[in-house]
């Protein structure tokens, strides 16, 4: 394999993090990160993207911003809410190629 040759053109690490209850800086997985993870390695194979692969992540230590994901090899970070916000990044970010710039998480936050 060259170095510019990958096992998956896309890796998606998804946060499920779990804090107790009440904790200040909050978890992904109380945000619905779970449920739209599980949504996201449907979507993933329903659109053909056999590259792509889908992986639970422990804390990526951006809680309260959450639920978080991070895609490499490109390393772009993005919050989402629901459902509509995966669509959006597998469309726009896998399929065309393209930041979903109102999703990303820039380094300072």
């Amino acid at each position: 394999m060259s170095d510019t040759e990958h096992f998956y053109q896309s890796h998606i690490f998804v946060c499920q993090n779990e804090r107790p209850e009440g904790h200040p800086r909050g978890c992904c997985q109380a945000a619905g990160a779970t449920r739209l993870r599980n949504y996201m390695k449907v979507r993933v194979k329903e659109l053909g993207l056999p590259e792509t692969r889908v992986n639970t992540a422990g804390c990526l230590d951006r809680c309260e911003l959450g639920p978080v994901m991070v895609i490499y090899p490109q390393g772009t970070w993005y919050r989402y809410e629901n459902q509509d916000d995966i669509e959006e990044i597998l469309q726009t970010h896998l399929i065309e190629g393209r930041v979903v710039d109102r999703l990303q998480l820039q380094p300072d936050q």
